[in-house]
């Protein structure tokens, strides 16, 4: 696929199936997202989600693990470059720091619904996995430096992070 638009998920479906039908002929893709404004855009090049601490980054890949894959599917699918940005005051700086992190039983009562206590390197070879099949990439931080790293990102400094 070559280039990719994104659709307003307001567009009534089959009241546009002639563009539909130009673009997947031209090798166009189309993702469905709500936007903001307008009916079509290119997306974006580059995003960051952010994840508050370690604990939301347990929740989403033990208790919401199919929809935190399609939202990176998305990205994928959308010729975006994602960055997931943990940020955490347990000096976690990178995958291999995350496998040697424990979830502290506070942070596992707080993972509504969880049946066990999530273990760092579980976590790390996660995003390892995803990292290669989604083409994300995880970066850690402590909460002071979040601005900073996303700004970095952003203005294309990420390899400085």
């Amino acid at each position: 696929m070559g280039r990719v638009l994104l659709e307003d998920t307001r567009q009534q479906r089959g009241k546009h199936d002639a563009k539909h039908a130009w673009w997947q002929a031209h090798g166009v893709g189309l993702v469905r997202s709500k936007l903001a404004f307008g009916d079509y855009c290119l997306p974006p090049s580059v995003a960051v989600d952010t994840k508050a601490s370690l604990a939301e980054l347990a929740y989403d890949i033990d208790q919401e693990h199919a929809r935190f894959r399609r939202e990176l599917a998305g990205a994928r699918d959308a010729g975006v470059r994602l960055y997931v940005l943990v940020e955490n005051a347990d000096g976690v700086a990178d995958l291999a720091g995350l496998s040697r992190w424990v979830e502290l039983p506070e942070d596992f009562c707080r993972r509504v619904h969880a049946r066990h206590r999530i273990h760092g390197d579980r976590l790390a070879k996660a995003c390892a996995t995803m990292q290669e099949r989604y083409g994300v990439t995880f970066l850690f931080c402590s909460p002071d430096q979040a601005a900073s790293v996303v700004s970095g990102v952003l203005a294309g400094g990420a390899s400085d992070v």
